[in-house]
Parts: C-alpha cells; structure tokens; sequence
C-alpha cells in the first residue's frame, strides 16, 4: 500500500417461465409439483435484494447479514479486453462470485483523458455485471495523487452520472476514494461528506465505501490506527470503511487493527491479495488464509485484486489468455493465486473458519 505500488496496474427468465407453464399444462398424467428453486440456486441478488448497513454489517432485504466474495477488475483503460461475455459468465457461474468491483482510474490514463468514455465503459460493465445477479462496486480508483481532494469536482460529475444511470437498480455500492494517501482522516472526511450527497440526492438507497487512511489502511501504514475513525466517523448513515491489505506485507497489525475496527465500525475490504504490497513476488497463502477465517467470522465482505492477465503473480490470469479469449472456466488458465482464490469464492465451506 505505497503510492508507488501499482503505476501500471495496466429477457430469457420470462421465456423460461412461460416454458415451464406450458409443460405444466399439456403433461398427462399430472406429476406432483418440482419443489421451488431454493433460494442457494438464486442468483446473489435475486437472493438478497436491496443492501443497507445494519449496525456493524452488512445486511440483505431482510435485515440478515450477508458476506459478499467477488473479484476486482483491473484498471479499464489497460484490461477491458478481460471483461467479456465469457468471462463475466464464468465469474459470475463457474466461480460463483457475488460482486464485481468496477475499477475506473482516475489518473494513469484512466477518466480523466476521457471521462465520457470511461464514464460509458463502467457503465457498459455495470449492467454486464448485473445482468448476470451479480453485485456490483463502482470503484472511483483514485491512486496517485493521495488526495481525494484533488478530484473532487471529477468525481461529483462521474457519480452524478452513474448514479443518474442506475438509480433504479438494488445491486449498487459506490466505492468514492480508493485509497486516499498522505492526508489526514479529517482532509477525507470531507472529501467524503461532499460526495455522499451527490450520490444520495439521486440514489437515496445504496450503501457508500469510504476509502480510509493511508491506502485504506485505517491509517496502519503511516502509523496511525482505526480509532481515527471510530472518534470521528463521518456524519451519514448506510456507510461503510474500506480496508485493503496484501497479505505477504501486512501481518499482524494489519489484522488486528481490521479485527478491531469491524467490532466497532461498518467494514469492506474492497481489494485485498496473497502477495506483497505491490501484487508481486510470491503468495503467502497462510497469511491470507487468517484473514479469510477472520472475515468469515466477522462476515466482512471481500473483493480480491485482480482480474486480468497482467503479469504480476496477483492477476489471477495467465498471460495472453484476455487475448486468446480464455479458456475463462476452470483453472487451466488461472496463475496459483487465481486457482485459490477462485476455490475460496466457490466453496467458501470447504475451509471453514479455525
């Protein structure tokens, strides 16, 4: 988590229905009624409606806490060739992952060389995404500067934008600092209490991540803790604090400060990998092992960096293969932290909590 670290991250449900009626009616004799599909086999929308913070949580329409498990997209403007029908599909299918994190750079050749085509490619990918029932986080991927300041007036017209696109949608969080650096947590409170509104007086409902400290650290990484934002959170509800962590650089003081602030605040990790801080050198899986059986004990929910085939060992991509147009089901094509990952998001219960 240093400033430096990635600077080249380069309608068939009704036809179904009518189908099944019409066998209902012409089969002879009758055969007793399938059972309902149960609510498992349901999409992560279909299955959990509209999301709000409830206390600590994360909760679906009927006031349960949910842990979503998803993956993040790499920067559009270098990896949009990845995020294709048939990637979305074995996302969303043969990975079975709950949420996708649309990552829009701001700088590094990201919205602000074109915000018009950044802003109609989220949300291109935005309704791919929902389509398929999946959630889906609209990550404004500020990097560098560290100053979510500096794009203030850049992200009141993009949220304006996407939120005024898909108001009317039940699957949305809007992610609107990725990860702020070199400024205090009152200098991104601010920030924060300028852009929720914007988002709220056209999309009253969705929750809202607030990026934290110090690369969303909490302020960990430049030397500071969780209790910044515990004695002064920001002032509006449906909220939640983002946190990212690299296991393979952030140990124990990580965990425990993540451990101790989900106890008292509303907590996503919104990109997290098996890696060292710059989503290179080898995986660490026991560490980021903790921190899964900590997140499911917690039911914090998470998204891992990334999905594309850049080459660092955290793109969970083989080279080549956006451009060889997959295979994107199974795991011939994914790297080893791609083949875990894609195990845990599966079957989060074949690695149950210690």
């Amino acid at each position: 988590m240093t400033p430096a670290r990635f600077t080249h991250r380069p309608v068939a449900a009704a036809a179904a229905l009518a189908s099944a009626l019409l066998l209902a009616l012409t089969a002879a004799p009758a055969a007793p009624a399938a059972p309902a599909p149960t609510r498992a086999a349901a999409t992560p929308v279909a299955a959990n409606g509209q999301l709000t913070v409830c206390g600590t949580h994360l909760c679906n329409e009927h006031g349960n806490p949910v842990q979503l498990r998803g993956m993040s997209t790499h920067g559009t403007q270098w990896y949009a060739r990845c995020l294709t029908d048939g990637s979305l599909d074995a996302l969303a299918q043969d990975w079975g992952a709950d949420v996708l994190r649309v990552s829009t750079y701001v700088q590094e050749g990201g919205y602000e060389t074109d915000p018009a085509r950044f802003t109609d490619l989220a949300d291109s990918l935005i309704r791919q995404a929902s389509d398929r029932g999946m959630y889906v986080i609209v990550d404004w991927h500020i990097l560098d500067p560290g100053d979510p300041h500096h794009n203030l007036d850049r992200a009141r017209t993009f949220f304006t934008e996407i939120a005024r696109r898909h108001k009317d949608r039940d699957n949305i969080l809007y992610e609107i600092a990725n990860e702020p650096s070199g400024v205090d947590w009152p200098r991104i409170k601010s920030y924060a209490e300028q852009i929720i509104p914007v988002v709220r007086g056209i999309d009253a409902d969705a929750p809202v991540l607030v990026g934290t400290r110090a690369w969303s650290s909490f302020g960990v990484s430049e030397g500071a803790d969780e209790s910044e934002v515990v004695n002064d959170p920001v002032d509006a509800s449906n909220i939640m604090y983002t946190f990212h962590f690299y296991a393979d650089s952030h140990r124990d003081e990580y965990l425990a400060a993540l451990s101790r602030a989900a106890d008292r605040l509303p907590v996503f990790v919104t990109e997290f990998g098996t890696q060292n801080y710059a989503g290179e050198g080898d995986n660490d899986f026991a560490m980021s092992q903790r921190y899964l059986d900590l997140m499911a004990s917690k039911k914090i929910s998470w998204v891992n960096w990334n999905f594309s085939d850049d080459h660092r060992t955290g793109a969970v991509l083989n080279p080549g293969t956006c451009a060889d147009g997959g295979p994107w089901t199974g795991t011939s094509s994914l790297k080893p932290a791609g083949v875990w990952i894609r195990d845990r998001i599966r079957t989060p219960d074949a690695f149950p909590v210690d």
